[in-house]
């Protein structure tokens, strides 16, 4: 894979292509007119139209509704403010204007009688609102207030995303997992996770080379969070792995010798970075069963190490520890 969509790119940075698009990554918006076109953020409704344009919508989304008149100035100060806002939210709210000399029904039913009146609506009922040209800043408050703070729905969004793309790493879609990561690292270029994510795409595919390349090039603050140090650690065990020798030859030995705990200790170290987890765990679990001394416990601190790597939730460090547990406490 190559080219400017390649999401295993060397180096940080350059590996930020994807194909799905975050609030906060999107392209700025232009004028207010066509982001409305464009996106439907901004519309336009009518008293036939103002159940199917606000009370059905705000069902699935806060909707501001914008009572305004054409000979109305304070209107015409708070519109374009009122629609930046809007625009740059990406949709955590949408905006509807209702021209009250066109259609005076409905302000007369919610008792508008100063205008511009802005009311909020969710869950198909009016919940607040203001009144008035205010600033922008205020503008920002009472959004805040009826959608919650903003990029709280980025950010459950792009941790579903992570979800999404380590489940289809573990069912071994790689190139549909670095997509994903690609995706977030556009939107949070300082994500561990899909920083960690991306690496685990690379090692898995078997470019440990670039692996490494990405992962000296991660900007210090991120280097050290704990997803990083993890796939860090992954890397050194499979760099010492191709250093230790032939397995085959480490079978054969331990069938003459099977209390051979140096030749074990290699064997389970070439298995764990061939992915047999379970094997590489059984043969530290023996090494501790016969001997808790050889090398001043080190089966157990290796089995620890791994379970560093493979992660509370694996299946494997779940089982290893429990008979951990077994040759400890017994």
């Amino acid at each position: 894979m190559s080219g400017p969509n390649n999401p295993y790119g060397n180096g940080y940075g350059s590996q930020m292509s994807g194909t799905m698009s975050f609030a906060s990554a999107s392209a700025s918006a232009g004028s207010a007119t066509a982001s409305a076109s464009a996106g439907g953020l901004i519309k336009d409704t009518t008293t036939a139209a103002f159940t199917k344009d606000v009370l059905e919508e705000s069902r699935r989304q806060p909707v501001l509704v914008d009572f305004w008149a054409p000979w109305c100035g304070p209107c015409k100060q708070l519109a374009p403010v009122l629609e930046k806002v809007i625009n740059e939210g990406k949709g955590r709210v949408k905006l509807v204007k209702l021209n009250i000399d066109d259609h005076p029904s409905i302000p007369g039913q919610l008792g508008i009688q100063s205008i511009p009146a802005v009311i909020a609506f969710v869950n198909g009922r009016p919940v607040d609102g203001f009144m008035g040209a205010v600033p922008e800043s205020q503008i920002r408050q009472f959004i805040d207030k009826i959608a919650g703070p903003a990029g709280a729905d980025e950010a459950a969004e792009i941790e579903s995303v992570l979800e999404e793309a380590k489940g289809l790493l573990a069912a071994g879609d790689v190139d549909g997992a670095a997509q994903l990561y690609a995706a977030v690292l556009q939107a949070d270029p300082e994500n561990a996770k899909a920083a960690a994510g991306m690496i685990e795409c690379l090692v898995t595919l078997g470019h440990a080379e670039r692996a490494q390349q990405m992962l000296d090039s991660l900007p210090e603050e991120i280097a050290g969070q704990p997803e990083i140090q993890a796939v860090s650690l992954k890397l050194q065990q499979m760099a010492e792995a191709r250093k230790l020798g032939d397995p085959a030859a480490f079978e054969h030995e331990l069938s003459l010798n099977p209390d051979h705990h140096e030749t074990r200790v290699k064997l389970a170290k070439i298995r764990n970075v061939e992915g047999k987890r379970d094997e590489a765990a059984e043969h530290l679990l023996y090494i501790m069963k016969k001997d808790r001394t050889f090398d001043d416990d080190g089966a157990r601190r290796q089995l620890l190490e791994f379970f560093e790597t493979w992660g509370p939730k694996d299946p494997a460090t779940i089982a290893a520890r429990r008979k951990l547990s077994s040759i400890l406490f017994s």
